[in-house]
């Protein structure tokens, strides 16, 4: 989980909260906003070697799921 910095946290903390992130290589998950269309928010699969997209699901089905699980 990314932590944001306190508001009065050094430039050198804001720094690397905004521009240093993991970029793992392989399957991830992504929140993507379909702005162009519809204006859904989306949960897509994606391979970032190859970008190819296993498995899109509307990110409101995913937060119901998520929410009769606990």
């Amino acid at each position: 989980m990314l932590a944001r910095p306190e508001v009065e946290a050094s430039a050198e903390a804001w720094d690397h909260y905004l521009h240093l992130r993991e970029n793992p290589a392989g399957v991830t998950e992504e929140l993507w906003h379909h702005e162009a269309g519809c204006g859904a928010w989306l949960v897509v699969k994606r391979d970032t070697r190859s970008h190819e997209i296993s498995d899109v699901k509307l990110a409101a089905d995913v937060k119901r799921t998520m929410g009769e699980a606990s």
